[in-house]
């Protein structure tokens, strides 16, 4: 039987299959757009994730003034001094890492880049989880004295250096000329769209004295130990750094630690409630779909009235006619997501390709989208199929 009423389906459908194709493209653009929406925000937010955890693990970020969403308050800058109490003072961290940023213009030859300068003190490649392709990092000698060495990102040595090898070369930092011992192993894009690698690093007394004039530091970097509390880390540095910076109860604090780890959960966070809203927009269509099918169903029933008639006059039940007019919608909701399904793992490999984002295939997803579909069939089919089935044979067979 069932398999009779498949094949009754499959050939109702075949004879009208323009109508049909119609029919169910509400339900293929529904389950398309729900699955391409969901994986590109999969692909977003596994982007964002390994961007961020590119920055180190278990980073806290310390830098003066306040932060007000994307607006900020300037604040005193700090000293080698605070960063020294925070690694003397403060337990379970790595490594405090003082620095200093600048924008500079880097010259090697004929070529120049205005490009980030980053000064540093020992540890800055141990905290930021950044490696060296060629090259080394700097010595204790170096950064005693401050010497005119430096390391450069991948842009930099592209823009600069083409294809030649700049180890040993000499370059222009600013009004500084400095030899470029190390090459920082390419990072990419972070998911804010700077650059990571459009950067030079260079011993923080150089940067302090030749290119900034002074003895500020502009950000502390903390490493906290693996298995340690980034929160209590982060409430004693709070703590220390207001009583170093003389800073009254009740009186709001004019520097920012940041927690990488919460800046994750909250842009990611973030990234899944948007993608949650886009799909809920796209599976609209699936609605759509559904009730384009329902139209369909209606009128198929209305031009086979004469044939409904017949197989009732001849004996056949209620529930044989329902099953054959549900099967048929059901058919064409199952087809529809299938075709879904296909075009949205063609659109998403497109996009996340295009757009640079990693490709989280989540058969969860299209498992749902898959079965939703059909159940989309059974829902709106079966007010058409039991009316199909009610029908009253006498009044069917003289239906024109």
């Amino acid at each position: 039987m069932w398999r009779d009423t498949l094949w009754l389906a499959l050939r109702e459908i075949r004879r009208n299959a323009l109508r049909s194709f119609l029919t169910v493209l509400g339900v293929v653009i529904g389950v398309g757009a729900v699955i391409t929406m969901v994986t590109v925000g999969h692909g977003a937010t596994a982007r964002i994730s390994a961007d961020i955890a590119n920055l180190g693990s278990n980073l806290l970020y310390v830098i003066p003034g306040q932060r007000h969403g994307a607006a900020r308050t300037p604040g005193k800058p700090f000293e080698l001094r605070d960063a020294d109490t925070i690694r003397a003072q403060v337990g379970a961290l790595n490594v405090v890492v003082p620095t200093s940023t600048r924008t500079a213009t880097i010259v090697y030859g004929n070529a120049n880049r205005s490009t980030a300068v980053v000064g540093a003190a020992e540890g800055y490649l141990e905290a930021r989880a950044w490696s060296l392709v060629g090259g080394r990092y700097f010595n204790s000698a170096e950064l005693r004295a401050g010497k005119s060495v430096c390391l450069i990102g991948e842009t930099v040595r592209i823009e600069l250096f083409g294809d030649q090898d700049p180890l040993g070369s000499a370059v222009r930092v600013g009004k500084v000329s400095c030899q470029v011992i190390g090459v920082l192993e390419p990072k990419g894009q972070s998911s804010m769209g700077s650059d990571q690698d459009d950067t030079v690093v260079m011993p923080l007394r150089t940067v302090q004295r030749r290119l900034a004039g002074n003895q500020d530091v502009t950000s502390i970097v903390v490493s906290v130990a693996d298995g340690a509390s980034t929160a209590k880390a982060q409430n004693d540095i709070e703590m220390l750094l207001r009583e170093r910076r003389h800073i009254g109860q009740g009186e709001d604090d004019d520097f920012t630690v940041l927690d990488m780890k919460e800046i994750t959960a909250a842009l990611t966070g973030t990234t899944q409630v948007m993608t949650m809203l886009l799909a809920a927009v796209a599976g609209v269509s699936l609605l759509v779909g559904g009730i384009g099918i329902m139209n369909i169903m209606l009128v198929s029933v209305t031009e086979r009235t004469r044939e409904i008639g017949t197989r009732l006059a001849v004996g056949a039940l209620e529930r044989e006619v329902l099953t054959q007019f549900l099967v048929e919608a059901i058919v064409l909701s199952l087809m529809g997501g299938l075709i879904g399904v296909i075009v949205a793992m063609i659109a998403t490999v497109a996009i996340t390709h295009g757009m640079d984002l990693p490709f989280v295939f989540d058969p969860v997803i299209v498992a749902v989208s898959f079965a939703v579909s059909g159940a989309i069939g059974v829902l709106f089919g079966y007010f058409p199929a039991r009316r199909a089935a009610r029908l009253d044979p006498i009044e069917a067979l003289r239906h024109e």
